[in-house]
């Protein structure tokens, strides 16, 4: 197996990237599929910087890398999505593949579970000892808001992205509230609510409903499923029932699969296609 590029070779290899003569472009590719897929801390030690355009070559001469990585070290247990009911800490090792598979490769960020413990410290910090100051710490001053002008934006699905931007979608959100939750030892959980994935926790024996997208708003479970409400004979069934990892995985990966079928990326969709088929039987 050919060793990875040296420094030496990178610094050549980078001046050649906007060469389009077929030969050259292939040879670079060759050469930088060796590097993981990720040359990120190694383009934040260089003295010059790269232009857009040429991080944008770069990042898709990358991608290959990134996805037989993810081809390769995608582990589900047997039994798929109902073996990961109760496993959090493998749910969490996915979302971490799915992280790194997502990145651009050029980007220097924090890797995602990093991320989650140092939001679960800074708000600590801050004195946050309940799940409802949590939610007021995450959402109701602006630190995560809902992405609405990129709703559908693949990125929302790589939780490191979401936390050092400070958006995702209503998964993305709730996914980082449940998972810093836990991170402080509180009980917030998810629910599959059909069109927009929700969390809910318990106050004084009340069951309350958050909304991530809508700045952490709260409802009282009670009051939704009042029998005057307008929610369907579904929803009231989804809101009952908490999301376990295997059913949100399986939701995070359909999400994923329509957003990049939607960003033309037909050969990141085709390989989360692949991947769904681990976790449904």
């Amino acid at each position: 197996m050919s060793a990875a590029p040296s420094s030496g070779e990178l610094e050549a290899l980078i001046r050649l990237l906007d060469d389009e003569t077929p030969a050259v472009r292939g040879r670079v590719s060759e050469r930088l599929a060796l590097c993981g897929g990720d040359l990120s801390e190694w383009l934040a030690s260089r003295p010059a910087t790269l232009g857009e355009k040429e991080l944008a070559i770069l990042g898709e001469m990358l991608s290959p890398a990134r996805r037989a990585a993810l081809s390769r070290d995608w582990l589900v247990p047997t039994g798929g999505a109902k073996a990961l009911s109760e496993d959090w800490d493998r749910f969490e090792a996915l979302l971490r593949l799915l992280s790194d598979f997502l990145h651009d490769g050029v980007t220097l960020r924090q890797p995602v579970s990093d991320a989650l413990d140092l939001l679960a410290e800074e708000a600590a910090e801050h004195g946050v000892a309940s799940e409802d100051g949590l939610r007021k710490f995450l959402f109701e001053g602006g630190r995560f808001q809902g992405n609405r002008s990129d709703y559908y934006d693949p990125r929302n699905a790589d939780l490191a992205w979401c936390v050092a931007e400070g958006g995702s979608n209503p998964l993305g959100l709730s996914l980082i509230y449940i998972l810093t939750a836990r991170r402080m030892g509180l009980e917030v959980e998810g629910i599959n609510f059909p069109g927009h994935f929700l969390c809910r926790y318990h106050e004084d024996g009340y069951a309350v409903i958050v909304d991530c997208f809508d700045q952490g708003r709260r409802h009282l479970q009670a009051l939704l499923l009042e029998p005057d409400s307008d929610l369907t004979q579904l929803q009231r069934s989804r809101l009952r029932q908490p999301a376990d990892p295997g059913g949100i995985l399986i939701r995070l990966l359909n999400n994923l699969d329509a957003s990049l079928e939607q960003s033309g990326r037909e050969e990141d969709a085709k390989l989360i296609k692949l991947l769904l088929t681990t976790v449904i039987f």
